[in-house]
């Protein structure tokens, strides 16, 4: 479990993909300063919004498995070397909750829309899938690459949020532009609520 709340931009070191009769899978290795600090092997760090295994350890370099499901899935397939994706460890018992529940099981891959600037703030448009949309409240929580942001608004196949200076700066989504895919978790909450709606 996640907050949303990235504790820093790594870099992709190295990909290294092999051919599998699923498909393809990926060992990705990232150069995290402060997520791995501490970090053991079988550690959960949050990779662009994908819950991810650490499975080896390098001074401060991460290397994860990536299986088939999660590149067909998410943003990580096309990854490849300098390029940067955001980082979180796992939610502590006790920790502070900055943001919201994050799971790191991402819904589904979104597209940038659309990017409004204005001075040091940015307010951009996301294209999602429709039953995506039904789980979303304008004011409500939806995590973006895994952060952690506000809805503005909600239309049926697309969904603003504004960004401070703050998250342009410290996330991937400063250099994301028009076209640009993005892994999409919804929130949890809205998940278990639509559910028992259906069974009711």
């Amino acid at each position: 479990m996640f907050t949303g709340l990235v504790e820093e931009r790594g870099t992709v070191v190295s990909v290294s993909k092999s051919a599998v009769a699923e498909g393809e899978t990926s060992d990705l290795t990232i150069r995290a300063e402060i997520c791995s600090q501490n970090a053991t092997i079988g550690d959960s760090i949050c990779v662009n919004g994908c819950c991810l295994t650490v499975v080896k350890m390098d001074d401060q370099e991460l290397t994860f498995q990536a299986g088939s499901e999660t590149l067909s899935k998410t943003n990580l397939g096309p990854l490849k070397p300098g390029d940067p994706v955001n980082l979180e460890r796992s939610l502590a018992v006790g920790d502070r909750m900055g943001g919201h529940y994050v799971t790191g099981h991402v819904d589904a891959v979104g597209k940038v829309a659309q990017r409004i600037d204005d001075g040091q703030w940015s307010t951009f448009w996301f294209e999602v899938p429709t039953e995506l949309t039904r789980q979303m409240a304008n004011k409500g929580s939806v995590a973006i690459d895994g952060i952690s942001l506000t809805l503005v608004e909600v239309l049926d196949d697309r969904f603003s949020v504004a960004l401070i200076p703050h998250t342009l700066e410290v996330t991937t989504l400063g250099s994301r532009n028009v076209g640009d895919q993005v892994n999409i978790e919804t929130d949890l909450l809205a998940k278990y609520v639509q559910q028992q709606l259906k069974r009711n």
